[in-house]
């Protein structure tokens, strides 16, 4: 059955990644995972990284590996605003090794209680999820 659709526009600070019409979107924010449909109540959230998921239909989905940001809802449309909207077929999982070891390294040297050592702990968070997104997308 076919679900009333609504806008969703996602923007990075590269430009807009994604503005097309949804029957749902699915994410996560800081509190736990929330799907908006058509008509949602007006919601404004922080998003953490995860897959972001956008259903065309109940067979056609779009998936992002989503960074932090945040999720406005409201006048029946959806906006999000997070750092990163990758595709996962795009995402090179040795990169992301990399940058995971990196992350890893500067919370290790970084100051305890530092805004250094919080940076490098969400860093090191969004390069494992990116991972576990881009190994998914493989199987």
């Amino acid at each position: 059955m076919a679900r009333a659709r609504f806008p969703v526009e996602i923007l990075t600070p590269e430009g807009a990644v994604f503005d097309e019409q949804v029957e749902m979107l699915s994410t996560r924010t800081t509190t736990g995972s929330i799907g908006v449909l058509a008509n949602h109540t007006p919601l404004l959230a922080m998003v953490d990284p995860t897959e972001l998921r956008l259903y065309r239909s109940q067979s056609e989905i779009v998936r992002f590996a989503q960074g932090e940001g945040y999720l406005q809802v409201g006048c029946n449309r959806a906006l999000l605003l997070v750092e990163e909207a990758l595709r996962p077929e795009a995402l090179d999982v040795g990169e992301l090794r990399e940058k995971l070891a990196r992350a890893q390294g500067a919370h290790a040297a970084a100051p305890q209680d530092s805004e250094e050592r919080r940076k490098a702990a969400r860093d090191a968070r969004r390069w494992q999820t990116f991972i576990a997104i881009a190994e998914g997308s493989r199987a």
